[in-house]
């Protein structure tokens, strides 16, 4: 039985020089490993830029965070190694009922691995925070950067309230997340897991969030995308890809028959290294409907997808509907759903596909970063915001992701309107983005 852990306590007692945030590199997602691997084993010599890019402007992240701060936790996240029995549990964990799934060569190099260096300034109250080399060194930067500035953030909300405020808000943040996995014992076969560490409110409470899910409703917990918390809790590593494999491929794609065949090229190679339980798509890089009008037709026979940017109902319709056109029975297929869902948003989708299609929901940020009104003087500075790490170049050429909602595409101008050229977004949905 895991000990209950005194939150407030905790945050309260910041009397250290520093509280390292990131203390282990597999305290990411685990699909980062996942892709990681590959990048490694395919594509060892391309160079990729990950940048940050706030979409909350109204929210000056250079004002909020001491930039000495975040350079010290960045310099510390450089000073992680992989711990001894990190590495064998990797070796010697089963994962998506796979043993070995990491190469003994490959574990080799990670074994050795540091986080690269990296370039940060400020401009407009923003942070310009870029990681510059190698994919295989870059890659690893996107989750502990998210994580260190969503935690600082936090603690900058929170430095000036007292032992006993912190004590009620955080009771008040766990009898709200108490109440929601009681609506969730409610639904059938109901299958749900942790995507919350990108923009989590801390570590800590992501830990007591995972952990009371677990004990919570068991039978639906499926296990947590966080690689520590999976080792720590004994839980199962869930995850597969995203969106920086097609956008990384589509920018080396020379021209544009190359850029349009790039997302299935992705998944062929994605294939020859996994395949079997891992064979999930992730559709909306360049828009769903793209997606499924070029698709060939071997990625019917795939497990499932995760609409990640759409109306999840709206997305789960379109792709069941692709489904049936290509002979298939949805009943077979799997739907992942993870896109900003929040308790009401996963009663309802359930309720809508039950007994049409099997499901999964990665629940993220609402679950991991959610004290609305826990502390109200504090509202504005605890809401999460939309604060992503997105690969912006590879091997010197600009990267895109178009997106079904056109709030989340990221890429110069010039560059979108050639990708639109060539993928099309009339079935595009701008729809606000608030994490």
């Amino acid at each position: 039985m895991a000990r209950i852990l005194d939150i407030a306590k905790r945050v309260h007692d910041h009397t250290w020089k520093l509280d390292p945030i990131i203390r282990s590199l597999i305290d990411t997602d685990f699909y980062k490993l996942l892709m990681l691997q590959m990048i490694w084993k395919m594509h060892p010599t391309v160079d990729a830029t990950f940048s940050l890019i706030n979409r909350k402007h109204s929210v000056r992240l250079a004002d909020e965070i001491d930039i000495g701060e975040l350079r010290a936790q960045l310099d510390h996240a450089r000073s992680v190694r992989l711990a001894k029995k990190e590495l064998i549990w990797l070796a010697g964990n089963s994962f998506y009922g796979r043993r070995q799934i990491f190469e003994p060569e490959f574990l080799d190099w990670f074994a050795g691995f540091q986080l690269p260096d990296y370039e940060l300034t400020t401009r407009d109250g923003q942070f310009e925070l870029h990681f510059h080399g190698r994919w295989m060194e870059t890659t690893m930067w996107e989750i502990p950067a998210l994580a260190i500035i969503n935690e600082l953030r936090s603690r900058d909300a929170m430095k000036d309230l007292a032992p006993f405020q912190l004590d009620v808000l955080y009771a008040r943040a766990k009898a709200k997340m108490w109440e929601k996995v009681e609506k969730l014992k409610q639904l059938p076969d109901l299958r749900i897991s942790d995507f919350g560490t990108r923009r989590r409110h801390s570590f800590l409470w992501q830990r007591w969030c995972v952990q009371a899910l677990a004990e919570g409703i068991p039978h639906a917990f499926t296990g947590t995308s966080n690689v520590l918390l999976a080792m720590d809790n004994d839980l199962e590593a869930v995850g597969t890809n995203a969106h920086e494999l097609p956008m990384v491929y589509a920018a080396l794609a020379q021209g544009d028959a190359a850029l349009r065949a790039a997302p299935y090229a992705v998944l062929e190679d994605w294939n020859k290294l996994y395949g079997g339980n891992l064979l999930i798509v992730l559709p909306d890089a360049f828009g769903t409907a793209s997606f499924l009008r070029d698709a060939p037709a071997w990625v019917a026979d795939w497990t499932g997808f995760r609409p990640d940017s759409l109306p999840p109902i709206e997305g789960g319709e379109m792709i069941m509907e692709w489904w049936r056109a290509n002979g298939r029975d949805p009943r077979d297929k799997l739907l992942i759903f993870s896109d900003g869902i929040d308790v009401d948003s996963i009663i309802a989708t359930h309720r809508h596909f039950n007994g049409q299609v099997r499901m999964a929901f990665g629940w993220g940020t609402n679950l991991t970063n959610d004290f609305a009104n826990c502390a109200p003087e504090k509202n504005e500075q605890l809401k999460p915001i939309s604060l992503v790490c997105k690969v912006t170049e590879a091997n010197g050429r600009p990267a895109v992701k178009l997106s079904d909602n056109p709030e989340k595409a990221t890429g110069n101008s010039n560059e979108i309107a050639r990708y639109l050229a060539v993928f099309g977004g009339d079935a595009r949905v701008r729809q606000p983005v608030n994490v």
